[in-house]
């Protein structure tokens, strides 16, 4: 089966933008366009107000690692077709994060939990993973 998005034509910068519009239709309270030395978007930062306070959320693409997936795939393709690909698959992420928020299942903060940032630049996820936050046996069955 191939990758989602896999023939778009969006282009990137359009996706990003659409990105940013439901982020700020959703209450973002500032966005931020992280480019590459390249000069292409690699991640979209924005704030969130939480009941805890504002919060500073990374959205990244992994263009490259779309790449390599759709190579993989046999997909014709181009690193503008991977980052245009890459894109989309966030930008139907998010929206479908939106409906979940919309339906009152889940808080914003919940759904990009994974994604705040701390006050060094890491992201929850990556506190995770490289074990800085771990639960202990006893919290996890508790």
């Amino acid at each position: 089966m191939a990758l989602l998005n896999y023939t778009t034509k969006v282009d990137a910068f359009k996706t990003q933008s659409e990105i940013s519009y439901i982020l700020a239709k959703h209450g973002a309270r500032a966005i931020l366009q992280e480019f590459d030395d390249r000069g292409r978007v690699e991640a979209i930062s924005f704030k969130l107000r939480t009941a805890v306070g504002d919060q500073a959320v990374r959205l990244p693409a992994n263009v490259d690692a779309v790449f390599v997936v759709l190579k993989r795939q046999k997909v014709k393709c181009d690193r503008d077709q991977a980052e245009r690909v890459a894109w989309r698959i966030v930008k139907d992420w998010v929206e479908a994060q939106m409906a979940i928020l919309e339906s009152e299942q889940v808080s914003m903060d919940q759904i990009f939990l994974p994604y705040m940032l701390n006050h060094q630049g890491q992201t929850f996820y990556e506190l995770y993973a490289s074990k800085q936050l771990m639960l202990t046996s006893e919290e996890v069955q508790s």
